[in-house]
């Protein structure tokens, strides 16, 4: 008699129930299951490892990973097939949050360069036409920004916006940039001056900036990165108030020590891979 966990007996009981329900949605139940399979902590599952434990047909689980991957909650790891929780998770209990080695890794430097330069340190990535704050670490300043982790910024007038930009694919960014030109046709002129100036400064420096073009009272700058290990591009930035952190104060004495932080955390996250 083959074994069940109290987790599969009571899956089974649910999706046995649901097919008696007309206003169950099968499809979600199942796609929902495959997620669940990820709660041990393995970071990557295959299609027929997630068959297995949903006890679907392999076919079925391609499809239900296809989805999943194009919505965003699972990430495809090209070198090996599989696949492991995506960004979009984090919206649903910051479960991919809780295991990404490069949070662990990131928090303790960032910690120290909040502290050495009196910025707030953020690291943030992509979700849609945001990017979304997924660590943030002060200073010892009374006078600080108020975002948070799980903040949404825009892309196109903040730096670590435009340092995704600089720092993506071209047929990415430029497919960005039409849907940012879209959103807002009159601005787009100012916008994408703005954004070709941050190519032109992550290509000579690797570090790009925005000083009161998203909020007049806010300065920044922000370097990209790419953390591996399937993870998408990310971004490390250095930001505070205009009134106390001036462009001059943030490219001459930030940005070299922002670049070295950075560069840190790249490192230890390869010895670790």
């Amino acid at each position: 008699m083959k074994k069940t966990t109290p987790d599969t007996d009571t899956d089974a009981d649910a999706l046995d129930e649901g097919r008696e329900d007309r206003h169950f949605v099968t499809a979600l139940a199942r796609g929902l299951d495959v997620l669940r399979c990820f709660k041990s902590g393995e970071e990557r599952l295959g299609n027929q490892e997630l068959a297995e434990r949903c006890k679907l047909p392999k076919s079925t689980v391609t499809r239900l990973t296809y989805t999943l991957t194009r919505l965003g909650y699972l990430h495809h790891v090209e070198e090996s097939g599989r696949y492991r929780l995506g960004m979009a998770t984090l919206m649903l209990g910051g479960t991919t949050l809780g295991r990404l080695d490069v949070k662990e890794v990131s928090r303790p430097l960032m910690q120290q360069l909040a502290i050495d330069t009196g910025t707030q340190i953020s690291l943030g990535l992509r979700d849609e036409m945001s990017m979304l704050y997924i660590e943030i670490c002060r200073g010892h300043s009374i006078v600080t920004l108020r975002l948070d982790i799980g903040a949404r910024i825009p892309m196109a007038t903040t730096a670590m916006g435009r340092a995704y930009l600089a720092a993506a694919p071209e047929n990415v960014r430029q497919a960005l940039e039409e849907r940012i030109q879209a959103l807002d046709p009159a601005a787009w002129p100012r916008v994408e001056k703005g954004i070709r100036q941050a190519c032109a400064d992550y290509a000579e420096s690797g570090c790009v900036g925005s000083f009161g073009e998203w909020q007049k009272e806010i300065h920044g700058i922000a370097v990209p990165f790419m953390p591996g290990g399937g993870l998408p591009l990310m971004v490390i930035n250095a930001a505070g108030p205009s009134q106390s952190l001036s462009k001059e104060t943030l490219l001459d004495q930030v940005r070299p020590k922002l670049i070295a932080t950075v560069r840190e955390i790249e490192q230890a996250l390869g010895a670790r891979r």
